[in-house]
């Protein structure tokens, strides 16, 4: 209803439309008492061509109205939906990051695609459907009323079957619907994993068993939908059946007031008529209300998304961003949502100073990317705080604190996009030749020369068309494009040949001139120009110091230098 307040006018002008046609619909019953009363007498003045031209003109203009009140609330829906739609693109999109470490993407592609679908049928069509006939039942049951309140009175003790039959059967609907929709979307992220991993399944041959683990959600899904047709057929049936009883009904009856006088032949074809529509209209509606259960089983899943409160949020008075000093973890403790119970960080102290290179190292899982984690504020520490110049990084604003900090990662998520399209997204109004400099500086503009297209070419989903070393460079201008205060390395050469190595290295190096530098390796070969290192293990900082010094110690660095053997490259 809120996303409907700007279209009030457009939506006053359909719901006219729709009195209209619904009025003039109302008139057809009438025409036929007259043909029955009086066109069939010999005294009848009546001239039937008059009544076929009132008769024609009385369709005409239903049409018309009818026309028009189905374009402006189809319009009106389909605005909203895509509203609707953005809105919930929007929320999905600003979720912190442990949100979706919880939920599949499949989940969220069914809420953003499937659910929305099933609303935009139920605001379009369907609510222009679903008043025109309330409207219709509602009016045509005034008249019969004023028409006959014996028959009229006959026809009403229905109502309150139908009510109950439609609230009952309306609410199982809603729950299966709304489980069908969450079955559903169990087998989308099951498409979605395997589809995305499809070089993973192809390597194995999993190709039958990834198709038979789809089959079966999709078949759970089958049977959950085949409990919500039996409810949907129930309800039909049983609607069906008092409607047509009640016609039964109300055709005897009226049979017998005609014969006892105390009714017109024409105004009993009338009442019929008139009964005739309320019952469609009341047929429709009970069809119509089925699927509007539906709708609303997949409007909670939306309103749910929308609604919900994102965990990491902007300070209310944000403060600006300098940093001049040093960033510093102070006793910091930390454990991922997914896993509340086993600390990736404990008591963790330590402090880069501006402009400093910092190298975190240690074994897999002891805690290093979860540093990075935690200064882009992708969570927030659960003691201790992030802080830039001594200013706890919650209370800056997150957007601003994000685009002060650049990352290059081990497996840079690039689009699908040219490669102009990528490097550009680290900056989205930078000119060309802001672009051609960050590649020549990531030496990436040699590679890109040879391609036809050059910037233009189109790199696949996820830069599939690009080797890994080339992903790396062009994510490094990307970075270099950003022109962060804070840079974070994130195991950046850890994939690459020795070839490709080399040429990244060089181009971090660049990147790395006066800037704040984190850098987190599980190659030890790859910290050679830093300044500091912390060494993490088990989510504790363990020993901490510059490269001789740590060597020298003899401590846990010398022995992970010896396990890897790079003590040349180092000294």
């Amino acid at each position: 209803m809120g996303l409907a307040k700007p279209h009030i006018k457009i939506l006053s002008l359909a719901t006219l439309a729709l009195f209209l046609g619904a009025a003039l619909g109302l008139l057809y019953p009438q025409a036929a008492r007259i043909g029955v009363d009086d066109l069939f007498t010999s005294t009848s003045d009546v001239d039937p061509l008059l009544i076929g031209a009132i008769v024609f003109v009385v369709f005409l203009a239903q049409s018309f109205f009818t026309a028009m009140r189905y374009y402006l609330f189809t319009i009106v829906g389909d605005r909203i939906v895509s509203d609707l739609r953005k809105q919930l693109y929007e929320s999905i999109l600003g979720m912190e990051i442990g949100f979706f470490d919880e939920t599949k993407t499949g989940e969220l592609m069914s809420r953003l695609n499937s659910d929305t679908q099933i609303l935009q049928n139920a605001v379009t069509s369907n609510l222009s459907m679903a008043l025109r006939y309330s409207t219709q039942a509602i009016a045509g049951i005034i008249v019969l009323f004023i028409s006959s309140p014996k028959l009229a009175s006959v026809m009403i003790v229905a109502v309150p079957a139908v009510v109950f039959l439609a609230v009952y059967f309306g609410r199982k609907v809603r729950r299966f619907s709304k489980r069908v929709q969450e079955r559903l979307a169990d087998a989308t992220s099951v498409a979605d994993e395997s589809i995305g991993g499809i070089r993973t399944v192809r390597s194995f041959d999993r190709e039958k068993s990834e198709a038979g683990r789809y089959g079966e959600a999709v078949e759970v899904a089958f049977e959950t939908a085949k409990v919500r047709a039996k409810y949907r057929a129930a309800f039909s049936a049983s609607t069906s059946f008092f409607g047509y009883a009640t016609i039964g009904v109300i055709l005897w009856y009226g049979a017998q007031l005609v014969m006892n006088k105390e009714m017109s032949a024409g105004e009993l074809t009338a009442f019929l008529l008139y009964t005739l529509m309320v019952a469609v209209a009341l047929g429709a509606l009970s069809s119509l209300w089925s699927d509007f259960m539906k709708a609303i089983g997949s409007a909670e899943r939306v309103f749910e998304l929308i609604d919900r409160p994102n965990a990491l949020i902007s300070a209310e008075n944000p403060k600006e961003i300098k940093i001049q000093k040093r960033v510093r973890f102070e006793n910091l403790s930390f454990a991922y949502p997914t896993r509340p119970g086993v600390l990736a960080l404990s008591e963790v102290n330590f402090s880069i100073n501006s402009g400093e290179k910092i190298a975190f190292v240690g074994p897999s899982g002891s805690g290093k990317s979860t540093i990075a984690n935690l200064v882009m504020r992708f969570y927030d520490p659960q003691e201790g705080c992030v802080s830039f110049d001594g200013i706890d990084i919650r209370e800056f604003d997150i957007h601003d604190l994000r685009q002060t900090i650049g990352i290059v990662a081990q497996e840079p998520i690039l689009f699908s996009g040219s490669i102009r399209e990528n490097v550009k997204y680290g900056k989205l109004d930078s000119n060309e030749e802001d672009i051609i400099q960050a590649l020549k500086d990531a030496n990436a503009w040699e590679f890109i020369l040879t391609f036809p297209d050059g910037m233009d070419t189109i790199i696949g989903e996820r830069g599939v068309r690009l080797s890994g070393g080339q992903k790396q460079r062009v994510a490094i201008a990307r970075a270099i494009l950003k022109d962060p205060q804070v840079l974070i390395l994130d195991e950046a050469t850890s994939a690459l040949d020795i070839e490709s190595e080399a040429l990244v290295q060089q181009a971090l190096e660049r990147l790395m001139e006066n800037r704040t530098t984190i850098i987190i390796a599980h190659r030890l070969s790859t910290v050679a120009v830093a300044d500091k290192i912390v060494v993490i293990a088990s989510g504790k900082v363990v020993e901490s110091g510059s490269p001789a010094e740590l060597l020298d110690s003899k401590g846990v660095y010398h022995r992970l230098i010896a396990s890897q053997g790079v003590f040349e490259n180092l000294r």
